[in-house]
C-alpha cells in the first residue's frame, strides 16, 4: 500500500496544473505525505493556498527563501521524500531538467536529488514533437526518469495531438506501480461495454445512435487503472483504445453480445454502450435504390438484452452487473423500472434530451439507482463518473467479500 510513502510533488506552468489537486487529493486518500513546489508558472493556474489546503503541507516557492531555507532547504525538500512526481512538466522545465539547470527552486531541488523522478509532460502538440523536447525526453529517459504519458486528444489551445497530461488516477497508478503497491482491484476481471451499435439495412446504410463511447471507454480505463483485468466491447467510435484493456471491436448488438459471453467469467459488468433495441429483419445484399416507387418499409425485430443477459441468475453472472439508463424523461422512475426489470445491481441514469449535451460531450450528470435508493451526483466530467464509478465498485466487491 502507499500509506506512509512521503511525495515531493512539482507543479509547473500549464493549465493541466489544476489537475495535481486532485492528484494531492488521491494521495491524501491513501495517506500518503504531500509536499509541494509550486514554480511560478505554476502559480499563475492554481493558488498556493489551494495546494497547502489539499496537501495539508507548506507550500514552497522561492529559492531564495530566508525562511524556508532555514526551515527546511531545497536539498532536504527531495532528501525528506520517496519519490519526486513533476505534475505538470512543462516543456520548459524537461529542458532543465535534461540540461542540468538549476535557476529556480524546482529546477535546483530536481537537480540536487539523489531520488527516483516520475514526469508527466505537458504542452502544445508542436512542441511535445519538437526534436528539442524529444531529445530531452530521450536523456530524461536514459537517466532512469520515470514517465506517464502525455495523451492525444483536445488541447487547451484549440488543436488535437498529443501533450494532454495524464489524468491523475493515471498518474496514482504509476506512482502505486512504483512502489509495487497492490491495486485495489488486482485479481478481478471487468466487461465494460462502449459505444453504439449499428444495425445494417444493406451494405451502404445503417440504423445507430449519437453514443460516442466516451463514458464506456473512461470507465474501462479507471477500472483497468485500479488493477482489474479490463476487457473492453466497443461499437464503433473514434476513441482511442484505454490504456492496458483489451478491446474488442464489434459492430451489432449480436456481436456485442457474443464478445461479452466469450469474456465471461468475469467479477464486474458495466454495460455502458449504447445498444440498438431493434434491427432490421431483413438485410438487402445489395444497396437499397431511391428510384420512383414509395420507400420500401423497414420491418424490426428486436435485439438481444445484454445487460438481462449478464444480470441472470447463474454461475456465470458476475458479482456486480452495473447498467445505463439513457432517458429524455422521467428519468428516476424509468430508471429504477429497468433495475428492477433487468436484474441488476446498479443503474446510472443520465439525461440524454436534446441540449443535455451528454452525448458526444465531456460531461455527464448521473443518478446512481441501486435497490436500498439514489444518490446524484454533481455534473461532473466522464473521467470523474468513471472514477466514482469505480470507487462504488470497489467498496460493494470489499463489503461482500
Amino acid at each position: 500500500m502507499l500509506a506512509g510513502k512521503r511525495i515531493l510533488l512539482v507543479i509547473s506552468g500549464g493549465i493541466a496544473a489544476y489537475k495535481s489537486l486532485e492528484l494531492i487529493r488521491r494521495l491524501r486518500e491513501r495517506d500518503v505525505s504531500v509536499r509541494a513546489i509550486l514554480t511560478k508558472g505554476g502559480a499563475q493556474f492554481v493558488t498556493p493556498l489551494s495546494v497547502a489546503a489539499l496537501s495539508e503541507s507548506k507550500v514552497y516557492q522561492e529559492l531564495f527563501s530566508l525562511t524556508d531555507e532555514s526551515e527546511m532547504g531545497h536539498i532536504r525538500l527531495s532528501r525528506e521524500s520517496d519519490l519526486i512526481v513533476v505534475a505538470p512538466a512543462s516543456a520548459d522545465l524537461l529542458a532543465k531538467l535534461a540540461q542540468g539547470l538549476a535557476d529556480d527552486l524546482a529546477s535546483t531541488t530536481l537537480l540536487a536529488s539523489d531520488k527516483p523522478v516520475l514526469i508527466a509532460p505537458t504542452m502544445n502538440a508542436l512542441m511535445w514533437a519538437h526534436p528539442a523536447t524529444q531529445a530531452n525526453i530521450a536523456t530524461l529517459k536514459s537517466r532512469g526518469v520515470l514517465q506517464v504519458g502525455p495523451e492525444a486528444g483536445d488541447l487547451a489551445c484549440g488543436e488535437f495531438g498529443s501533450g494532454r497530461m495524464a489524468e491523475p488516477m493515471e498518474i496514482l497508478a504509476a506512482i502505486e506501480t512504483y512502489f509495487g503497491a497492490e491495486a485495489p482491484l488486482s485479481g478481478r476481471r471487468a466487461i465494460v461495454t462502449s459505444g453504439p451499435t449499428i444495425e445494417p439495412l444493406d451494405p451502404v446504410r445503417f440504423l445507430t445512435n449519437r453514443s460516442s463511447g466516451k463514458q464506456g471507454h473512461a470507465i474501462a480505463a479507471a477500472l483497468a487503472r485500479r488493477g482489474a483485468t479490463t476487457v473492453l466491447v466497443t461499437g464503433p467510435t473514434a476513441e482511442p483504445n484505454p490504456a492496458g484493456v483489451e478491446v474488442h471491436r464489434i459492430e451489432t448488438a449480436e456481436e456485442m453480445l457474443a464478445a461479452c459471453r466469450a469474456a465471461l467469467p468475469a467479477d464486474i459488468a458495466v454495460c455502458a454502450a449504447a445498444v440498438a433495441d431493434f434491427r432490421p429483419f431483413r438485410f438487402a445484399t445489395q444497396k437499397i435504390k431511391k428510384g420512383s416507387a414509395p420507400p420500401p418499409p423497414i420491418e424490426l425485430v428486436r435485439n438481444p438484452d445484454i445487460l438481462a443477459t449478464l444480470a441472470s441468475p447463474g454461475n456465470a453472472r458476475p458479482r456486480i452487473v452495473v447498467g445505463f439508463a439513457a432517458e429524455t424523461e422521467d428519468l428516476i422512475a424509468n430508471a429504477q423500472k429497468k433495475l428492477a426489470a433487468k436484474g441488476c445491481d446498479l443503474i446510472l441514469a443520465n439525461d440524454v434530451s436534446p441540449g443535455s449535451g451528454t452525448f458526444g460531450g465531456e460531461e455527464n450528470t448521473i443518478h446512481l439507482v441501486a435497490a436500498d435508493g439514489v444518490e446524484s451526483w454533481p455534473r461532473l466530467s466522464k473521467v470523474e463518473v468513471a472514477e466514482r464509478l469505480a470507487d462504488d465498485i470497489q467498496r460493494r466487491l470489499a463489503r461482500s467479500a
